[in-house]
């Protein structure tokens, strides 16, 4: 038996256009600069834009597809996209010819003592350090990749040997399994005074108490007093417990540049900001690829439509790409403006007692816009003040109520407690209990779950952690 039914559905479909828009909202001037290079060499019809183009297009008339025979008119307006702002200064990708951490422990391996054999064995543990100079690989694993990938049959035993024999390269400490056999190294490559002596003893045979700050229980057993335990831990202090970080690795460098979305500049009492597009190019359509349309399309025979289809396609591409461009840049510049107004204060001297709660929901109030194209648009873009350069997420954060009704965002009360962790007694250091009297006499009412969030949040340690001698 048959059943009619009623059935409603709602579908959202988005256009070509918006779909290129909400993808490069996201991209910040680094990566927006790869896209639109990467737009440029697939799609022929898009151009750059050079200055002679402006005369050029004056006397030859603007691009209008209206003679065609298509479905969809394009407008001249909209082959054009002026996506710059104001250019500071040119910018130049600068290469370093110096060596990586790894290069630099291949090239010590030519100097070693050891067999063809053993080179490659020693060649692959060092690629399998990680960048701060430690092996976590257990060796087990290790021995079971050599003879995957090396055809070499080895075992545990001789690869300790010959890990013993690039721990004996620079930096020292390097090829560490553990922070502890880290220190070891280095401690036991140093001269040996008295106090080096005991600090070598206190790292291999009482390291779990040095790093949980059982001071006493280390003096105890000892038998030392606690001028000679600072004494030893000044040593140990000045150890590096990261030996990779030693060796400058410039493509590591060159991958954390950041360039700002905006520029935030104080001119005469009054805040501008502008957009720098910095080697972002500016877009056309090319007008030869026009003509081949409209030429293709007066022609009647099959490869002319066939060629006709093809233009039409990628200059539809292009008008969508080229208004995504014009319509990111609005947003972005319509959404840093309203930031700008919500945190005028804070901007004019980069006081952060100034600086206001604010949430994505309030700048969306403001521009009109959905509170994900904000959280898009706040995504990885920087700005340059002129008191520093900062993350747009810097500027969000959650407000909390004083004694007195005034609402205050929690950055003020992250530097209270910095401020107060910093000025406390190093040998008595301050509880989160005591924090929160710390707090709430200055006014803020916080529980002591919330200083320990924000003290985490600030990657303090605990006071037991932070004691000294």
């Amino acid at each position: 038996m048959l059943k009619q039914g009623l059935q409603q559905k709602l579908v959202q479909k988005l256009s070509p256009l918006q779909i290129q828009t909400i993808k490069l909202l996201e991209l910040p001037t680094l990566e927006l600069e790869q896209r639109i290079k990467k737009e440029l060499e697939e799609n022929p019809v898009l151009d750059e834009a050079v200055e002679s183009d402006d005369t050029e297009e004056a006397s030859s008339g603007n691009i209008s597809l209206s003679e065609y025979s298509t479905d969809e008119q394009i407008p001249s307006y909209k082959l054009y996209a002026n996506n710059q702002g104001k250019d500071l200064k040119p910018q130049y990708n600068v290469f370093s010819v110096k060596e990586s951490f790894h290069q630099n422990l291949i090239s010590q391996l030519g100097y070693s003592q050891m067999d063809p054999r053993e080179r490659n064995i020693a060649r692959f543990i060092i690629g399998s350090l990680d960048d701060d100079g430690y092996l976590r690989r257990d060796l087990d694993s290790l021995v079971d990749d050599i003879s995957f990938r090396l055809g070499i049959t080895t075992n545990e035993r001789e690869l300790e040997q010959i890990l013993s024999k690039i721990q004996e390269f620079e930096p020292v400490g390097v090829g560490a399994r553990n922070l502890q056999e880290c220190l070891l190294l280095q401690i036991r490559a140093k001269n040996k005074t008295p106090e080096q002596q005991l600090a070598e003893k206190i790292i291999s045979d009482h390291f779990n108490e040095f790093t949980k700050k059982h001071y006493q229980k280390i003096i105890a057993k000892l038998s030392i007093t606690e001028e000679q335990l600072k004494s030893a831990i000044d040593e140990i202090l000045k150890l590096n417990p990261k030996p990779g970080g030693q060796i400058d690795d410039s493509y590591n460098e060159q991958s954390q540049q950041v360039v700002p979305d905006f520029v935030l500049e104080l001119k005469d009492g009054e805040l501008v900001m502008t957009m720098p597009r910095f080697s972002v190019p500016e877009l056309k359509v090319n007008k030869r690829y026009a003509d081949l349309l409209l030429a293709s399309t007066k022609s009647g025979s099959k490869s002319g439509k066939e060629a006709a289809t093809f233009v039409k396609q990628k200059l539809d591409s292009a008008k969508w790409f080229i208004e995504a461009i014009k319509q990111r840049h609005n947003t972005l510049q319509n959404t840093m403006n309203a930031i700008i107004e919500f945190q005028h204060d804070y901007f004019i001297d980069g006081d952060e007692t100034k600086l206001r709660p604010m949430v994505l929901k309030n700048i969306a109030e403001k521009t009109n816009l959905d509170i994900s194209t904000i959280s898009r648009v706040v995504n990885c873009k920087y700005i340059q003040t002129h008191f520093g350069i900062f993350p747009l997420k810097y500027f969000f954060s959650e407000g909390l109520l004083t004694e007195s009704g005034e609402e205050v965002s929690t950055k003020e009360i992250k530097n209270i407690l910095m401020e107060s962790i910093n000025q406390e007694d190093k040998k008595h250091p301050l509880t989160d209990e005591e924090l929160v009297t710390v707090l709430s006499k200055k006014g803020y009412k916080v529980a002591r779950r919330t200083v320990a969030k924000y003290r985490e949040q600030l990657n303090i340690p605990i006071a037991r952690l932070r004691k000294e001698l």
